[in-house]
């Protein structure tokens, strides 16, 4: 017996009303990712990944125990490497993925991502940094969410079999339609299966209700523990960050020379100044640099610089305001003319400065063993190689910015010298930089060889681009006798370019005492025991 094709639509309207089953047509797929990304951002990870080893090597590792975790990975990168990242809202992402929506969720809105984020921003080597620097934070959330993942991917399935079971009733009422006859009388058989749709489909969407309500209630007990190790891990990635900017700061390596290098040289270059032979004393290094800065930015030429104290004399535009004061005073207008006429007025007094250098800046940096020791129990360890480095580096800084030439010579015996040199006219390889700063050879003290090889350096410098006047800073904290002819070369030397030495003796040594070879040697001497404070040598950076 039939049944009329009207009232079997009007049943499956019912069902489907209640099951919201809404077109036939399959809905479009949800997202697979928790951030928003265009193709810019789905590049430059896609770059990232495909050059770091390291990412891969955690995507395989965690893929082995987990779900979709190459997904959660690029989430995380993109919420550091997106200068504004933005969530999904939960309706659009795929169900097998909510557990990474939660941890997306969480570190987003958690205090210590934008501590992170301040450091991550549009630096994709910095993001892929980040997230491996939370990779034993996401193994455990992923660990802690194995129910809640389990849950996800049960009510993705259930909600696929509710789908497909309303699509069957479409289907069943599509055979019923075109079975019935001119009266709209529908065979039974097309009827029953119709009627069996309808049933599998209530039980179908029944059944994904409940597998929804149980994975929301997983998801609900994961998350107090992924916002606690969310929470720590961001801020260990943040420190992380800052510590290896602070460390490239340091070591004067500039956003611009990161930016060319490939991730794998990135590494490999923080990886080298973290722990070669200067790493510890990068702060040291970072706080010279900032001094030498400083001291270049009070550097003037050709005008009055720093206020020294008050003087006599009738200079009006240096006149102190209590003697301007006087012409208020009708009185005390004839005092102010005669002190004027006298030459008598208080004036302000001023030190001007004015570098002299023009040729090259020579930094000669014992290399002893004795300066491998912490001078006088100094702090942190600070040895004596690693300030007179720091200052060798912060005067190629300081080369660098007058456009000079820089040389570096390295020196123990007589047959342990090294030269590193850095022209003006060509950029600073930083790989060259840690060559130098790291270069050391623990021997004994001779003088003679390495200011030999300045004088040359100079001297070739003023033969083929006639720049004379260099600056030779010579650093030791030992010393060593000179033969007299040779002491006699130096003087013609200097006579003949016009260089200037400047020497620092470091800890307790009787280098500086009057009449020293030293004091022979140069025009600028001092003794340095102090190695926290690099202000101690302040002046030279005026001076150079």
């Amino acid at each position: 017996m039939g049944r009329t094709l009207g009232k079997l639509k009007d049943l499956a309207s019912r069902a489907g009303k209640w099951l919201g089953l809404g077109a036939v047509a399959p809905a479009p797929p949800r997202a697979t990712s928790a951030v928003v990304a265009d193709r810019f951002d789905t590049m430059a990870w896609q770059d990232m990944y495909d050059q770091a080893l390291p990412l891969r090597e955690l995507a395989e590792d965690l893929n082995e125990k987990y779900d979709h975790t190459t997904d959660l990975l690029c989430d995380v990168f993109l919420s550091a490497y997106k200068v504004t990242p933005r969530v999904r809202v939960r309706e659009e992402m795929d169900p097998s993925r909510l557990v990474n929506h939660q941890v997306i969720t969480s570190m987003l809105s958690s205090p210590e991502f934008e501590e992170l984020h301040r450091e991550t921003a549009g630096d994709p080597y910095a993001a892929a940094m980040a997230v491996l620097a939370q990779a034993a934070a996401l193994r455990r959330i992923l660990e802690q969410s194995r129910r809640a993942s389990a849950e996800a991917q049960q009510s993705k399935a259930a909600q696929e079999a509710a789908a497909e079971a309303a699509r069957a009733v479409a289907e069943a009422l599509q055979h019923a339609t075109a079975a019935a006859d001119g009266e709209g009388t529908v065979p039974t058989a097309e009827a029953n299966a119709v009627r069996r749709a309808i049933s599998r489909a209530e039980d179908a969407e029944r059944e994904a209700q409940r597998v929804v309500e149980r994975a929301r209630q997983a998801l609900a007990a994961a998350a107090p523990g992924t916002r606690t190790a969310v929470r720590v891990a961001l801020a260990q990635a943040a420190d992380a960050a800052r510590e290896e900017e602070a460390l490239m700061r340091a070591w004067g390596v500039e956003p611009g020379q990161l930016e060319r290098m490939s991730f794998e040289e990135r590494v490999a270059l923080a990886e080298r100044l973290r722990n070669g032979r200067l790493g510890r004393f990068a702060e040291l290094i970072g706080r010279f640099r900032q001094m030498a800065f400083g001291e270049r930015a009070r550097k003037v030429e050709h005008v009055p610089g720093e206020l020294v104290g008050i003087t006599l004399g009738d200079d009006l535009s240096r006149v102190v305001p209590s003697e301007i004061a006087q012409l208020g005073t009708p009185a005390l207008r004839a005092v102010f003319v005669a002190k004027f006429a006298e030459a008598r007025l208080m004036l302000y007094d001023s030190r001007g400065e004015a570098p002299t250098g023009q040729g090259a800046i020579i930094a000669c940096v014992d290399c002893s063993f004795s300066m491998a020791t912490p001078v006088n129990g100094a702090a942190d360890g600070f040895t004596a190689e690693a300030w007179a480095k720091a200052c060798a580096l912060a005067l190629l800084d300081q080369a660098r910015q007058a456009k000079r030439d820089f040389v570096g010579i390295l020196f123990s015996s007589e047959d342990q010298v090294s030269v590193h040199a850095f022209p003006a006219s060509r950029p600073v390889p930083i790989g060259q930089v840690i060559d130098f700063a790291e270069d050391f050879f623990a021997g004994g003290t001779d003088f003679e060889a390495p200011l030999s090889m300045a004088v040359d350096v100079l001297e070739a410098e003023y033969n083929e681009e006639g720049r004379p006047r260099g600056d030779i800073v010579f650093i030791t904290d030992g010393q060593c006798g000179v033969s007299e002819e040779w002491m006699r070369r130096w003087h013609e030397a200097k006579h003949q370019l016009g260089y200037r030495t400047f020497g620092i003796a470091v800890g307790d040594s009787p280098a500086t005492a009057p009449g020293s070879v030293l004091d022979s040697l140069c025009d600028n001497l001092r003794s340095l025991r102090d190695l926290t404070d690099p202000r101690a040598v302040a002046d030279l950076f005026r001076l150079i």
